[in-house]
């Protein structure tokens, strides 16, 4: 019975230790997107005083060819137009479903949690820190 009582106790355990770090992991995620976002909308506050227009959104669908049009405006902030910000100061990857009913009637991608450091952990290996993105973006107008 013993053996029983040790084994219930270090699952309790175990289990406490699983949430409070995922507790602590969702808090720093949390603030790095508060963090992300002001420094978002300060790139798009510098954007609109340099008179750098929004444009229309597109997104690449998953598979396939092409881009999908969107209901988003924004700047783009990367040459390969994957990644977005709109005039609110979110963040956006702009990845959607290519079906039929996006190629047809357009799609609308959800916004993301802003990172301070883009790409991070993945497969590529490039990744770039947020503030570098907005400057890039603001010495170079003309979006990609």
């Amino acid at each position: 019975m013993r053996a029983e009582g040790d084994q219930e106790e270090w699952t309790r355990h175990r289990r406490e230790a699983i949430e409070t770090k995922e507790r602590a992991l969702r808090a720093a995620r949390d603030a790095e997107h508060e963090k992300a976002t002001a420094m978002i909308r300060e790139g798009v506050a510098r954007f609109e005083h340099a008179g750098i227009a929004p444009v229309p959104l597109r997104a690449r669908p998953y598979r396939g060819g092409g881009t999908i049009r969107t209901s988003l405006t924004g700047w783009y902030l990367k040459q390969d137009r994957s990644l977005a910000v709109d005039r609110e100061g979110r963040y956006y990857v702009l990845r959607v479903d290519g079906d039929i009913r996006a190629r047809l009637r357009g799609a609308t991608p959800a916004p993301g949690l802003a990172p301070l450091i883009v790409g991070r952990g993945a497969r590529d290996g490039d990744t770039f820190l947020l503030e570098e993105l907005l400057e890039k973006r603001l010495q170079d107008p003309v979006p990609a």
